[in-house]
């Protein structure tokens, strides 16, 4: 008789249906690989995480794995959350984008149109021998023959001169830009006891226009001068109309602020 009991014994241990350990296993090593990818995850890559969360959803397609002490949401409520928050922040940066060419646009038209209305002015007062325009890539240049500004040798502006440049402040005050201001001389030496070379007569007559701009209500902080003497000559000096050429100050009215 117990010959019988250890044959059935021997019979039912032969029997026991252990295939569950192989898919929980497999679903502790899932878990264990989750683990790790979160963790070298960094914070800040939270879209990246949760990437990864919602793949894995889709891919187990249960909510016992992924339930949290926090809330216990499915997948799907996630996902959907993640959805939202990515959605967002599209929104968000989107109208940034759309901004930047049409500032820019708007921008330039006012530059534009700023150089059409002091052709007109130009043109309409004669004025082509003294002032001319130029379209730079830094922005618009209004450039000022030193004849119709100053007399030789001498920083002080000229008082017939002052109602121009009184009309051309009050249409750069139209745009809100920076402005520089250069000063240039021929390479005639000049020994005063002012100015002890052409660097401080071409820097004096700059900084001249830039208090003048300064005291018609243009902030000082769109302000800026420089002067060049004649380092930066447009033509050369070799007769008197070149170097009368070369004595100019140069207005420009930047395209960057």
């Amino acid at each position: 008789m117990a010959r019988k009991r250890r044959h059935l014994e021997s019979h039912e241990e032969e029997h026991i249906d252990e295939s569950w350990l192989i898919p929980y296993a497999d679903l502790l090593t899932l878990l264990l690989a989750l683990f790790i990818v979160l963790f070298s995850m960094r914070s800040e890559d939270s879209a990246k995480a949760n990437a990864v969360l919602e793949s894995l959803y889709n891919a187990f397609n249960t909510v016992s794995v992924f339930e949290t002490n926090s809330g216990g949401q499915s997948p799907t409520t996630n996902s959907t959350k993640n959805s939202d928050s990515l959605k967002q922040l599209e929104q968000k940066e989107q109208p940034q984008q759309q901004e930047t060419p049409q500032t820019t646009n708007a921008e330039e038209q006012q530059l534009q149109q700023l150089m059409r209305n002091l052709q007109v002015y130009i043109d309409k007062n004669k004025l082509n021998a003294e002032i001319t325009l130029t379209d730079k890539s830094e922005g618009i240049q209004i450039t000022l023959k030193d004849r119709i500004i100053f007399d030789s040798g001498s920083d002080h502006l000229k008082d017939n001169f002052l109602p121009i440049l009184d009309d051309i402040v009050g249409m750069i005050k139209t745009v809100d830009r920076s402005i520089t201001i250069e000063g240039h001389t021929d390479n005639k030496p000049i020994h005063s006891a002012k100015f002890p070379s052409n660097w401080e007569l071409s820097g004096a007559r700059a900084l001249s226009v830039l208090h003048y701009f300064e005291k018609q209500k243009i902030a000082p902080t769109r302000l800026q001068f420089v002067g060049f003497g004649d380092s930066k000559p447009i033509v050369s000096n070799d007769t008197p109309e070149h170097r009368e050429a070369n004595r100019r100050v140069n207005i420009i009215i930047l395209r960057n602020k």
